[in-house]
């Protein structure tokens, strides 16, 4: 039976079939397909056009060719002129073998060629001297190819490895090289240009021999017309359409994203860049910062985020990438800076939503300790009275400390740990009040990114760098930040005009969309911020010196927002005002002119202020108060001393012991409360005086070599003209109640007593170490 069977034809065809099959799998196990072809990195925008490219570790431009790129055009041409029967056969046709091998013998030279797409792949990829040795070799790579990859797959590697002339390979390299496109918005006589320069690239230079290019591609394309390839009208416009191609630069756009996406190792990085968009403000942003030089201002960065699709959509890394005089080649966008006030718009949407404020409510800007922290305005002046939105619209620094120490320092630093801030993350057991001041390092595009919250009603959502990969899948983060109230709230305040950070040439931006935005300028004027949002976009400005260098002309609303401005002004002109409109979860109720507050029967002067119904304070305006006073106005009384005729009751304002102070430093009048009675009893024995500084239980760190004194401050009633300070139990002083003293403490543990002059007494205890500063 087995002789019988072997001694069939077929049979014998399959027995070396199977023994051919099983020697390729034993020599495919030995002898493995290595795929080690390195590609340039490119950089793709929005519109999957080139706009940055590295060379590969030898030097060479190549460019992978994606699936997609493969046009049916480029694919119909390359098959039929290469490879006819490339779908058909399994890597080696043997058919052009046979009849290249009887050309080859008969003619005694090489007439015809029997390599097929794959075998020219595998040559391309394991180049080798032409023996018959490395034939042998290439036709087992060819079954190689086709055992490991589809016919597609292998005509993008033919594609993207197919030799240009000089260090150009691939036809993508050389379709963005010589045509400035991408390959599958080649025409027809470019990609049959681009075909015949393989077979000689050395001779057939684009940009150098166009003419007999020219003359080659034309006899391709009525080779292609005889075959009845393309219709007769494609293969017309095809011969008359001139070659004027030459070899360009390379696209070299968005330097520093393109250093920062080549570090995720990927082939092809596709961004979200919009290229004209980035064009016209790499310009706007080098032509602003020339004007500058003068003022020894030298670089900017900006970020531009679409709120709309949450894609990063421009990134100026620096004003100019080539300029060495302030290191060009930094990224600004993800340089540390200090923020100035530009985190105050987080700390007061916060605050509305632990219920410490709402827009109108009156805080005080007045001279603050907080152990040991003593914080200025800007203008280096106080202001008393002011509102949670005048507070925040005039970036004052006091009631942003202050409210900071009430809300907790931690609530605010884990939200930004919630929003992507890795210095801050880094540093959140080191940071102190002066966080809010810009006391912590930030960078441009956490900073833009922030401000996307208040764009999109309180949701932080990591934007989106790059596309199609899994680092772009795995910034999906989505947090709740705000409320949709309080962010409406913050950005109502924002986006108003009559602001001091206001630039004084706005008029001339006359069709401005609306934004809402916020300036910040850091400590010793080194860097210039703001930042702008509305339904489109949300706009990140940082201008500065990468030095670290000053400016006396450096800050938020002089500089970097006539920037900003100039920004929204091109990528947002004429925009409809679509503005947000306030959500189901916010109010608007009467309150107190004079504190924000609650109205009670004493207030005559009511506004309307939004609040969070459930969640902002309702604690009614104890602004004004009914006090018993003697028919002359000179002595007050309380209920325990109160006649039981022979007074009158008044109206007084309440007025804080420590605004009572500010007043009396500035020389502000205001009514006070006669004197309480001095034959009452009660007054002996309640209110005693308010150590306000130093703080109880507190550490005073003082350089050793120059010791600086602290402050004594107290608080008392208004009946209290003196207050008798003791410090470890021995007398110091006499001041008046309102005065402020100095001490130099001891090193160790000091107790301070202050007495009033109606023998009411408070002691506190401090610790004090002595260090080399």
């Amino acid at each position: 039976m087995f002789q019988k069977f072997f001694r069939n034809r077929y049979s014998r065809l399959l027995i070396f079939g199977v023994f051919g099959f099983i020697v390729f799998l034993l020599l495919n196990l030995f002898f493995p397909l290595k795929n080690n072809i390195s590609y340039s990195t490119i950089v793709l925008d929005s519109e999957d056009e080139v706009i940055h490219a590295f060379l590969t570790p030898d030097d060479k431009w190549r460019m992978k060719t994606e699936l997609e790129e493969i046009s049916p055009l480029l694919k119909q041409t390359i098959i039929f002129k290469e490879d006819k029967y490339f779908y058909f056969h399994p890597g080696v046709n043997p058919f052009a073998m046979a009849r290249a091998f009887f050309n080859n013998v008969f003619h005694l030279k090489r007439t015809s060629g029997a390599s097929t797409i794959t075998m020219q792949v595998a040559r391309l990829m394991e180049p080798k001297a032409r023996t018959y040795l490395s034939k042998l070799t290439e036709i087992f790579r060819a079954f190689q190819l086709e055992w490991k990859y589809s016919k597609d797959e292998i005509l993008q590697l033919y594609l993207s490895l197919v030799p240009y002339g000089g260090n150009i390979e691939g036809v993508k390299s050389a379709s963005v090289i010589y045509f400035k496109k991408s390959p599958n918005h080649l025409s027809l006589a470019e990609i049959t240009a681009l075909s015949i320069i393989p077979n000689r690239p050395s001779s057939l230079k684009i940009g150098v021999n166009n003419q007999k290019i020219e003359e080659e591609r034309n006899k391709w394309l009525k080779i292609f017309e005889v075959n009845k390839l393309f219709d007769e009208s494609v293969i017309k416009d095809a011969l008359a359409e001139p070659l004027d191609a030459k070899r360009n630069s390379i696209p070299q756009s968005v330097p520093q994203l393109a250093l920062r996406c080549k570090k995720y190792g990927d082939t092809i990085i596709k961004t979200n860049i919009v290229t004209n968009t980035q064009l016209k403000l790499e310009k706007i942003v080098g032509d602003y910062i020339k004007n500058l030089y003068n003022q020894q201002i030298k670089n900017a960065a900006v970020l531009v985020i679409n709120n709309k699709t949450n894609n990063i959509e421009c990134y100026i890394g620096s004003a100019d990438f080539y300029d060495k005089r302030d290191g060009g080649q930094v990224d600004g966008i993800r340089a540390i800076r200090q923020p100035g006030s530009a985190l105050k718009p987080l700390l007061y949407g916060l605050a509305i939503d632990n219920g410490l404020v709402t827009p109108l409510e009156v805080i005080t800007d007045i001279p603050i300790n907080i152990n040991g922290f003593s914080p200025e305005n800007y203008d280096q002046k106080f202001h008393g009275y002011v509102t949670m939105q005048y507070a925040l619209e005039n970036s004052l620094n006091i009631p942003a400390v202050k409210i900071l120490d009430k809300l907790g320092k931690e609530k605010m630093i884990d939200k930004l740990v919630a929003c992507d801030f890795k210095q801050i993350k880094k540093d959140k057991n080191k940071l102190g009040l002066s966080l809010i001041l810009g006391g912590c390092g930030v960078t441009l595009e956490e900073m833009t990114e922030l401000y996307t919250v208040f764009a999109n009603d309180g949701i932080y959502k990591k934007p989106n760098l790059i596309r199609d990969t899994d680092i772009a899948k795995s910034n999906g983060v989505t947090n709740v930040i705000l409320s949709k109230a309080s962010s409406f709230m913050v950005t109502e305040i924002l986006s108003k005009l009559t602001r001091p950070d206001l630039p004084t040439n706005w008029e001339s931006s006359m069709h401005l969309p609306r934004i809402a935005w916020k300036t910040g300028t850091s400590y010793g004027k080194k860097d210039a911020w703001s930042i702008g949002y509305n339904k489109d976009y949300t706009v990140g400005v940082w201008i500065g010196n990468f030095s670290g260098e000053g400016s006396p002309d450096l800050n938020g609303a002089g500089v970097a927002t006539p920037l900003l401005f100039k920004i929204f002004n091109t990528i947002n002109y004429n925009a409809a005002n679509d503005w947000y409109k306030m959500p189901a979860d916010c109010g608007v109720r009467l309150v107190c002119a004079e504190t924000g507050r609650i109205p009670s029967e004493f207030c005559k002067n009511k506004v309307a202020d939004y609040f969070i119904p459930m969640v902002s304070a309702t604690q009614p305006c104890d602004n004004f108060k009914n006090i018993s006073v003697s028919p002359d106005e000179k002595i007050s009384y309380c209920k325990n001393c109160q006649p039981e005729n022979g007074y009158k009751i008044l109206s007084y304002k309440m007025i804080e012991p420590e605004m009572q102070t500010y007043f009396n430093d500035n020389l502000i009048g205001y009514i006070k409360i006669p004197t309480h009675n001095p034959a009452c009893e009660k007054i002996f024995t309640e209110s005693p005086p308010n150590i306000t500084f130093p703080k109880n239980n507190t550490e005073y760190y003082i350089d050793k070599s120059a010791p600086e004194p602290l402050q004594l401050i107290c608080e008392t009633t208004g009946e209290v003209e003196k207050v008798f300070w003791y410090i470890n139990n021995k007398f110091y002083k006499t001041t008046k109640a309102d005065k402020k003293e100095f001490f130099v403490p001891l090193e160790g543990k000091n107790k301070i007593s202050c007495t009033d002059d109606k023998g009411r007494n408070t002691n506190i205890f401090i610790t004090v170490k002595f260090i080399d500063l």
